[in-house]
């Protein structure tokens, strides 16, 4: 079996995972959206804190296990530098103390290898991957063989959805409050920007969208604003923000054409993005696939899923090359 352990950001998680059959054995997480929350957003360094707290409590529940595994995996790249490193501190004396070989993973691959939890992969797939931090349309050909065709230039569809919430002052995670406000409210009323309408470029932006929301914000704020108000706002940023997306994959399927399409990372649980997919792969005729919702967000599961692969092409590291990357330019 092989011990995974994820910490890129806010969600504390450790699963085991059976080499031979793929099973996931074992898998908790433990979030900290609650203690964020009052913030709008990730705090890095109550992020790490709580990380210290959390993975310990889980470790302890895989001790069972202990005598069966073959490596020890953890999430070291993309990330929060702080938070990257409590996992990979954990990663380090577990391998040291049981003699297991290390397995350095990268984050966006579990992602993308969420979609094949105890499944066997299916290559080449198209990726739009959506995240907090990350917007991107990759071309997944093998595990060895995955290239970015597009990404945000600035911010992301995720952290965007995070925005929006903190600058109407209703929490952390921006995601899941935007979409349920949003449905109760007009998605016509405010007539948003669809960031980079005219430009032939396949890549997103989503910093001006943002803005415009905020102007609207403020008009609205010099009277009062209205529950009414903030789910008609909520509403009609989402429907912009889901077209900007499909603008451009629709683009980019004007040059390119694929079997199969597939959404992960955690904003692909959005509803409308996920129908909007939907019936556009019907029209492609392309195979859609999508993740759990369970497993959309950050999760050690994935990164099981990964290390499998680097497991079987003795893909290791050392608890002394192990370092922490917060970007990852490729793949």
């Amino acid at each position: 079996m092989i011990l995974s352990i994820e910490s890129s950001c806010d969600d504390s998680s450790i699963a085991i995972t059976e080499i031979e059959t793929k099973k996931l054995i074992f898998h908790k997480k433990i979030s900290q959206e609650l203690q964020h929350s009052i913030y709008g957003g990730v705090v890095p360094e109550l992020a790490a804190r709580l990380h210290v707290e959390a993975l310990p409590k889980i470790l302890e529940e895989c001790k069972e296990y202990f005598p069966k595994l073959k490596a020890i995996a953890v999430t070291n790249a993309p990330g929060l530098s702080v938070t990257l490193m409590e996992g990979v501190t954990m990663a380090k004396a577990l391998s040291i103390s049981l003699n297991l070989p290390l397995i350095a993973v990268n984050h966006l691959k579990g992602h993308i290898f969420s979609l094949f939890i105890e499944k066997e992969e299916i290559f080449p797939t198209t990726i739009l991957l959506v995240s907090g931090g990350h917007t991107q349309i990759i071309e997944a050909n093998s595990f060895d063989n995955m290239k970015i065709l597009a990404t945000t230039i600035d911010d992301s569809f995720g952290e965007s959805f995070d925005k929006v919430a903190k600058m109407l002052g209703l929490g952390y995670p921006g995601g899941p409050i935007v979409q349920e406000k949003g449905l109760k409210g007009d998605e016509n009323r405010f007539d948003f920007p669809v960031p980079l309408r005219q430009s032939p470029n396949i890549e997103f932006s989503y910093s001006g969208l943002k803005n415009a929301v905020r102007i609207q914000i403020e008009k609205l704020e010099k009277e009062e604003i209205s529950e009414q108000d903030i789910c008609d706002i909520c509403a009609s940023f989402e429907k912009t923000a889901v077209a900007h997306i499909m603008q451009k994959v629709k683009k980019l399927f004007k040059t390119k054409s694929s079997k199969h399409f597939a959404i992960v990372g955690g904003a692909s649980a959005n509803i409308r993005l996920r129908s909007a997919i939907e019936e556009f792969c019907k029209t492609k005729e392309m195979t859609l696939f999508l993740s759990e919702l369970k497993y959309c967000s950050d999760n050690a599961a994935m990164i099981g899923r990964v290390a499998l692969e680097q497991y079987k092409a003795k893909d290791f590291t050392t608890a002394k090359d192990i370092d922490v990357k917060t970007r990852l330019k490729e793949f």
